[in-house]
């Protein structure tokens, strides 16, 4: 019997292009409104397929964060808060949406710095200041009752072993006695040339000496993407340090791998003052956007990792002003404390309480102390 006299031959069940790119947003809409959209042009079968991919994977992306940001807020459903949060904390997100407004989404926390300070005499100073100043216990020996005023004999001191400079008995070790002791200055011998504080507390100095020789919890190496010790503060690390501290960055480049653009990494600070050396691979000049942002993501690269490690004391030279990142001082200076300033701004709470500019010329000296003197605190 011949095919025409029998049964129809069944037809293949249609496939939608959706599911044939493996997508869950509609192929055959999105071309519906590019056609809608760009009459005057000619589609490519290819265009609505890639179009509706790229919705697809940013409304996953957004969705996860916001997920994320719901369960962190004990919630079981997503509002526009929590979305709004997800594009604000997500630096890409946030530059490709930064131009739209998310209904109910509300702002980022972030309190103005005139709005944490008070007057006081006309002036306006932080909080903290206001604070009486608790008096000092004395230490003099109290009168026990019934003495009539007659001074009690003094009891006799106890002796304290004598410490012995050759061998340095008699003195405690430990991690607070050579590394990440509370106190903050930046050592004996270094003076602060300039200072200020920030609203919340934290100090910004700028010091001139040895990066070596400055006595904080961490310092900030400026890199490449190889953990190169040649540059001009490498260098002064590697000499202070020693072959312990080579290995030491040697162990962390074989363990991390290439240092990528503007991301940092920290190791021990072998043989160092400093407890910590964070290591950032610096920016060059060249572009003026593209590169003020990679120094301003480098410089909150570094303050991230810092708080991670609880650091609470920082030295750092002026990262990609060195003769091979070529970068303007003044532009340098400008991106830098901007971005620590922006950085505490957005944070909660933080670690850090200390950030020294550790400089060696008088010309970074004087575009440090102006710029952080026009800085708003």
């Amino acid at each position: 019997m011949s095919a025409r006299g029998g049964k129809a031959a069944k037809r293949a069940k249609a496939i939608s292009r959706s599911a044939k790119a493996g997508l869950q947003f509609p192929v055959s809409r999105v071309h519906r409104y590019l056609r809608q959209a760009t009459h005057h042009y000619r589609i490519a079968s290819g265009a609505p397929v890639y179009q509706a991919a790229v919705m697809e994977y940013l409304t996953a992306e957004i969705l996860e964060l916001a997920g994320n940001a719901a369960r962190d807020n004990k919630k079981t459903r997503i509002i526009p808060r929590h979305i709004l949060l997800a594009v604000a904390n997500d630096e890409e997100l946030h530059q490709l949406l930064k131009g739209v407004t998310i209904a109910s989404g509300g702002v980022l926390p972030n309190i103005h710095p005139e709005l944490l300070k008070k007057r006081k005499g006309g002036k306006l100073v932080a909080p903290e200041e206001l604070k009486p100043k608790k008096p000092k216990a004395s230490t003099a020996p109290k009168q026990k009752a019934g003495t009539s005023g007659k001074k009690m004999p003094a009891s006799p001191a106890k002796k304290t072993p004598e410490k012995s400079q050759a061998s340095g008995k008699g003195k405690k070790k430990g991690p607070a006695a050579k590394k990440g002791a509370d106190k903050f200055g930046p050592g004996a011998g270094i003076s602060v040339l300039s200072e200020k504080a920030l609203f919340l507390g934290q100090k910004l100095s700028v010091i001139q000496g040895d990066i070596a020789a400055i006595e904080a919890d961490a310092i900030v190496h400026p890199t490449n993407a190889t953990f190169y010790l040649g540059g001009e503060v490498g260098s002064v690390l590697e000499k202070a340090g020693g072959k312990e501290f080579k290995d030491e960055v040697k162990k962390l480049s074989e363990s991390h791998g290439p240092l990528e653009l503007a991301s940092a990494a920290i190791c021990d600070g072998r043989n160092l003052k400093a407890q910590y050396v964070i290591h950032v691979h610096s920016p060059t000049w060249g572009d003026e956007t593209e590169s003020t942002e990679n120094l301003d993501k480098a410089v909150k690269n570094i303050l991230t990792l810092a708080d991670e490690k609880n650091i609470k004391s920082i030295a750092m030279p002026s990262i990609g002003s060195g003769a091979s990142n070529n970068f303007p001082k003044q532009i340098a200076a400008q991106t830098i404390l901007k971005a620590i300033s922006n950085y505490f701004v957005s944070v909660m709470a933080s670690s850090l309480k200390q950030i020294y500019f550790v400089l060696y010329d008088m010309e970074s000296i004087g575009t440090y102390t102006m710029e952080l003197a026009r800085l708003d605190s």
